[in-house]
């Protein structure tokens, strides 16, 4: 199963304060509105996502479709194909898409350590 790219959302406190942390660390500003309190930044392949007031607490995210820059794959796992797989595996699924509806979805699993997994489709 592809899950696409890869990022780590940060639920930030401050998020002029995290911006300019990470940019002393090479990430450039790739996508969001700082306005809106949400950010997304880059550095080589590395992605962060800054989020003040948005996620309780930091989550992995993956997003089906997309490659490292944003850029739509030409082939990719469905989030719903996604969620059928991992109940079928046993995995419980906190925040579940509706299989009757096609493109944009997400959908939430948490990992043996409480960590959320969000898996966010785009397209």
């Amino acid at each position: 199963m592809e899950l696409g790219a890869f990022s780590v959302s940060l639920a930030v406190k401050d998020i002029a304060a995290s911006r300019e942390f990470y940019e002393k660390l090479g990430f450039t500003v790739f996508g969001g509105d700082q306005a809106q309190r949400w950010l997304i930044m880059k550095s080589g392949t590395t992605l962060i996502g800054l989020f003040q007031g948005m996620f309780e607490k930091n989550t992995l995210t993956f997003n089906p479709g997309w490659d490292s820059d944003a850029k739509p794959l030409p082939a990719f796992t469905d989030v719903r194909e996604i969620q059928r797989q991992l109940r079928s595996q046993g995995v419980v699924v906190t925040q579940a898409v509706d299989e009757g509806t096609a493109g944009p979805g997400h959908i939430v699993v948490i990992d043996p350590d409480g960590n959320d997994i969000l898996l966010d489709q785009h397209r």
